[in-house]
């Protein structure tokens, strides 16, 4: 639902900037502009990406001291890049920094084939996550927002992702608003640095830029009580952008209530899974009675946050086998064969879905002890005594476990099977790709650096000399400074092309609120003043 009266009737299809605007207490939506067109994302990517490493962390799946290996793809990503060399290790925590900060290319791959073993199966569980979150308009390719075929998302997605990030990761969040970070072999300067020091409250989130997919921003500001998180994308630059997205913050926080009961998102919601019984079976390989059966059955369904947890330990398999073991008159070698599911359970004090599920294929691996591996270490291959006890990895400092190792070659025949959560197909209906802006396009997400080149404040005063920059177009007089501004958000949203990198500015008068756009040559004046008034908007040139 659009609760601005003046939002775009603009055709969706064809449209190459949208906007949404979420009040981040209540997830109500404020205002949305073709907020469900699927559009390029470009680095906006990597707040998924990031996501799925904070949850890798969370789970006890990796640690932010776990070392992941550098690939040659990885290490030859386009920029913006860290400049990792194939062979090279690093700790996750300096690729983390490296993908939110400096919003890197190469450090971003290195995080996805870090934790799903290959890019391409990383890209597919960021998709699955993303329907989890309820984002579903979304398809990635990537881990870092290159621009690939069936790579898109929306307005409303990212802004929803955002969120996500701020409720689901408070504890590393902050990230997203550093200025620079030490990222082991440099340190990176933030990309979104401009925005951030120039809104007031601004604290996150991440920027992105393609030639494809334009200038885009997702960022989340907090004015008292109130927190709004607002995404652009298609902007024509990063001042448009940015000036963009202070209007449409600046129109969140004057619609949003100031007194709001808080509703934090709920769990993922994983897709459900089909209940399988399992079957415990002891064959005997010598003549004798039949063998005994023990049936066990459990659900496969992921269950987020659960207040119990379902445990097969090592001892307790043995048990189950002796047991059975116990009914056939006469002791005979045997293949036993043992199934079981295991629930994922939550890891204490995280609120975080914690990874209780027991590596598949081997009882042995499950029994003997787990060593903290870093990327790229083989799996270990001794077998270890059944009924082994498993130790627990040692506690450290930022509550993460080491990386899970694979099953070892060559296992007895007893073994447990878990069912991991396989869940039903996640393919979108089909739909075309994202058009391009040109028929020329960089496949590289080529971050504008804001040290870089800064572009200058000009100040416009009416009194200055003509030409130049100090020609601007008036919309009208009005009762109120918030009508005034709703208007301009309008305006600049509909004529964003015409209009350049022109500032929008409220005059507060005798006669009452004039809305402005200042900072313009006299031929863009004019050209944007005739699209304004061929909508039938009141619009007069002001000169200098």
């Amino acid at each position: 639902m659009i609760l601005f009266a003046w939002a775009l009737p603009m055709a969706v299809a064809a449209a190459p900037f949208a906007a949404f605007v979420m009040d981040a207490r209540t997830g109500q939506e404020i205002y949305a502009q073709n907020a469900d067109t699927r559009l390029h994302p470009a680095s906006l990517t990597k707040m998924m990406t990031l996501y799925m490493a904070f949850n890798a962390i969370e789970r006890g799946q990796v640690r932010l001291d776990s070392k992941f290996l550098v690939s040659s793809h990885a290490a030859a990503q386009p920029p913006s890049r860290l400049g990792l060399k194939p062979g090279q290790r690093i700790e996750l925590r300096y690729l983390i920094r490296a993908a939110a900060v400096k919003s890197a290319n190469d450090a971003a791959t290195v995080i996805g084939e870090g934790l799903a073993g290959s890019e391409a199966k990383f890209a597919a569980q960021m998709t699955q996550m993303a329907r989890a979150l309820g984002m579903r308009n979304t398809n990635f390719r990537n881990a870092n927002g290159l621009t690939a075929e069936g790579h898109y998302s929306t307005a409303r997605d990212m802004t929803l992702l955002g969120r996500r990030l701020f409720y689901d990761f408070p504890q590393y969040y902050s990230i997203f608003s550093r200025r620079s970070a030490d990222a082991g072999i440099a340190t990176v300067a933030s990309t979104n640095k401009r925005f951030l020091d120039s809104y007031e409250g601004a604290d996150g989130i991440k920027t992105g830029y393609t030639r494809a997919a334009g200038f885009n921003l997702t960022a989340s500001a907090k004015r008292g009580s109130k927190r709004i998180i607002a995404t652009v994308m298609g902007g024509t630059s990063t001042a448009h952008r940015n000036q963009v997205m202070a209007q449409l913050l600046d129109a969140g926080f004057g619609k949003a209530p100031t007194r709001v009961r808080e509703v934090k998102p709920a769990p993922p919601q994983y897709v459900a899974e089909k209940k399988v019984r399992r079957t415990v079976q002891v064959a005997r390989t010598e003549p004798g009675p039949a063998a005994a059966n023990v049936q066990l059955s459990a659900s496969d369904r992921p269950v987020a946050r659960a207040s119990t947890v379902a445990v097969v330990t090592p001892a307790a398999i043995s048990a189950a086998v002796s047991r059975a073991q116990a009914t056939a008159p006469a002791p005979a070698r045997s293949a036993s064969t043992l199934t079981a599911s295991v629930r994922p359970a939550r890891k204490p004090g995280t609120g975080q879905l914690a990874n209780a599920a027991i590596d598949s294929e081997l009882l042995a691996r499950a029994a003997r002890p787990e060593a903290r591996p870093e990327e790229g270490d083989a799996p270990e291959t001794a077998a270890a005594p059944v009924d082994a006890a498993r130790p627990m990895p040692a506690p450290r400092g930022d509550r993460s476990a080491g990386l899970t190792t694979a099953p070892a070659a060559g296992s007895p025949s007893l073994f447990v099977q878990t069912t991991q959560p396989q869940p039903e197909s996640m393919a979108l209906l089909a739909a075309p790709a994202p058009a391009q802006r040109s028929e020329t396009v960089i496949l590289a997400s080529l971050e504008p650096d804001d040290q870089a080149a800064p572009q200058a404040t000009e100040i416009v005063s009416r009194g200055s000399g003509a030409g130049g920059k100090g020609w601007g177009v008036t919309l009208g007089l009005f009762r109120s400074q918030h009508e005034a501004e709703q208007l301009l958000l309008k305006t600049a949203l509909q004529e964003s092309g015409a209009l350049g990198s022109a500032m929008s500015r409220v005059a507060n008068t005798r006669r009452g609120f004039e809305a402005n756009f200042v900072g313009m040559s006299k031929e863009t004046a004019e050209l944007a003043c005739n699209r304004i008034a061929a909508r039938h908007q009141n619009c007069q040139v002001i000169g200098p």
